[in-house]
């Protein structure tokens, strides 16, 4: 008799399981909007690899479908991915949350990873897409800003949007000598090869950068990366600013490349314990090195200041960088780092400098980085070193 109990409400258990998965209307969910949305994405995807622009705007609702299509047809990609994040549906509308994967062939040790934002519509029982954008207020990529033109240097590839074939070649002259004079200064442990993007205007850049363009103008080049990443990590991108770039002399241009250029071979050793005065002093120092450029030249606001009697008490900080700066003080913060690189480079060798950075770098943390490096490295302190920085600057400044 307690078997039959059991086996009854055992029976009733499984009954009640069925009805609340079946639903009042006698037969379980069919929604796989999910599913479908994935594989409209992974032919996508596929379609963009393959170079198939039939494929593509076959995932698309519109007859304008193929505009994205047609701005990457330059791009030389390795790797385009698409994971769902989040799918919210409303009938036959969708929003799709995703991370976009790529890697340029030849450039990108490991895929770059971005947020985008596609809506798509239901018609004839499929899924179609209406648009691909970047999430939020993350930043765009160059295609999303227009058709992309392509120019490869020994040393780099150039990508832009509304310039001409032979300002992008220029662009690929400079990047391919900044390469080796960045690998002579640095070393060759590095990728020894950089990607440069060039929008069409001072807004495109800011929209690469996904922030206002107000706080880069005048700006002439900007690197983006991830600091202390590992030799898998994605390439940086220099991304410059054509409005600001295109005001400089041919010394100027150069300078800003190699400068630029100088921040992706020393990434991996460019972590939160390297101060500012450290990473763009010797960006700098890397970018004049062998110009013949006397201090004066190169520091002409911290000159001014030094024969005014405003020596800097203490090295630049961290705020002293920031791009919305006044404009002197930015200039004097930069030219102070450039002076201790220099002094360093001239007082304990070229070799000791790069030992100095790597070594503040591998710290990995601020606190006592500098102190250490200072103490392991070049064998002195914090106080002497910051003696030895102003004296430095009165003797060449003064």
């Amino acid at each position: 008799m307690a078997g039959r109990r059991c086996a009854s409400r055992a029976g009733l258990s499984l009954v009640l399981l069925l009805a609340v998965l079946v639903g009042c209307g006698g037969r379980a969910p069919s929604d796989t909007a999910a599913a479908e949305v994935r594989r409209v994405l992974d032919r996508r995807a596929t379609a963009v690899l393959d170079g198939d622009a039939a494929a593509f705007r076959a995932t698309g609702a519109s007859a304008g479908a193929g505009t994205g299509f047609a701005n990457l047809r330059e791009v030389p990609l390795a790797d385009w991915s698409y994971r769902l994040t989040e799918l919210r549906r409303t009938g036959d509308r969708a929003t799709a949350d995703a991370q976009l994967r790529y890697r340029i062939k030849g450039y990108d040790a490991a895929p770059v990873t971005v947020d985008r934002t596609l809506r798509l519509t239901r018609t004839d029982g499929t899924w179609r897409v209406t648009s691909d954008e970047p999430a939020g207020r993350g930043g765009a990529q160059l295609w999303d800003q227009g058709a992309v033109t392509a120019v490869r240097g020994e040393h780099s590839l150039v990508l832009g949007v509304g310039q001409s074939g032979e300002r992008l070649r220029s662009f690929a002259g400079l990047a391919d000598r900044a390469v080796p004079a960045v690998s002579e200064a640095w070393g060759t442990d590095w990728a020894r090869h950089v990607v440069v993007l060039v929008p069409k205007s001072l807004e495109g850049m800011a929209g690469l950068l996904g922030a206002p363009a107000s706080g880069y103008r005048g700006i002439a080049a900007v690197t983006t990366g991830e600091a202390g990443g590992s030799a898998k990590a994605p390439a940086d991108r220099i991304i410059v600013n054509p409005d600001a770039y295109g005001v400089l002399g041919d010394l100027g241009k150069q300078v800003v490349l190699t400068h630029e250029t100088t921040h992706v071979a020393t990434r991996a050793h460019t972590t939160a314990a390297t101060p500012l005065w450290l990473s763009e002093g010797y960006a700098d120092w890397a970018g004049y090195r062998g110009s013949g450029r006397a201090p004066g030249q190169v520091a002409p606001e911290l000159e001014r200041a030094v024969a005014e009697g405003h020596v800097p008490a203490a090295l630049p900080d961290d705020a002293e960088f920031g791009f919305t700066s006044d404009a002197g003080r930015l200039a004097r913060a930069y030219e102070g780092g450039w002076m201790a690189s220099r002094l360093i480079a001239d007082h304990w060798g070229e070799v000791r400098l790069n030992d100095f950075y790597r070594a503040v770098g591998d710290h990995r943390e601020r606190a006592g980085a500098v102190e250490g490096a200072l103490r392991d490295v070049l064998r002195t302190t914090p106080e002497q070193f910051t003696r030895l920085w102003r004296q430095y600057l009165e003797d060449q400044l003064g």
